[in-house]
């Protein structure tokens, strides 16, 4: 049993393959060349940050099957600047189409120290934006940028940070490690 966490760079598949018909996009295999691994949840192809990837199917159903409420960590960007009261539309929980989501934890921070993203975020000098750090215990489709668009400020640059313990601290943009294992009972 052992883990890999990589850190995603925008625009990379979250599989080993692409199997769409148009251009060929880059994949987890432009990057790790371990046979036997597989990511434990997913990260859109527009967002960047902490993929954990192992060669255990009952390590990876506990990473990423929502009825273990893992937090995951990120970093988001958001067009305009949340008031008072859509912060505590998310602590509380949003209505998606799919339905309410758990209460988030989140607070506005000051712009991290993140590499540059390529290609880089739009700039509009008319529309504020600004930095929340938001911790969720699901993992829908796209559920982060549907909460953020539902209170009204919609996500520009998303980096997923940690997953449980395991953080991207130190780690750039396309590298990966191996990562120190979970305790036993955990």
């Amino acid at each position: 049993m052992a883990l890999i966490l990589f850190n995603k760079p925008y625009g990379v598949l979250c599989q080993f393959t692409d199997e769409s018909t148009g251009p060929e996009r880059p994949t987890l295999a432009v990057y790790i060349d371990r046979p036997g691994f597989y990511p434990a949840g997913r990260l859109d192809r527009d967002s960047e940050g902490l993929l954990l990837l192992t060669d255990d199917g009952r390590l990876q159903a506990r990473i990423a099957d929502p009825r273990f409420k893992m937090p995951k960590t990120y970093l988001v960007q958001v067009e305009g600047e949340p008031d008072a009261a859509a912060l505590q539309a998310l602590r509380r929980g949003v209505r998606l189409k799919d339905g309410p989501t758990l209460p988030a934890e989140v607070e506005r921070i000051d712009d991290p120290a993140l590499w540059p993203r390529d290609p880089p975020v739009r700039f509009r000098k008319s529309v504020p934006d600004c930095w929340l750090r938001l911790t969720i215990r699901e993992g829908r489709n796209r559920q982060v940028r549907r909460m953020t668009a539902a209170v009204g400020h919609p996500t520009l640059r998303l980096v997923r940070w940690r997953i449980g313990d395991w953080t991207l601290d130190g780690l750039a943009p396309g590298h990966w490690r191996d990562a120190a294992m979970p305790e036993k009972g955990r």
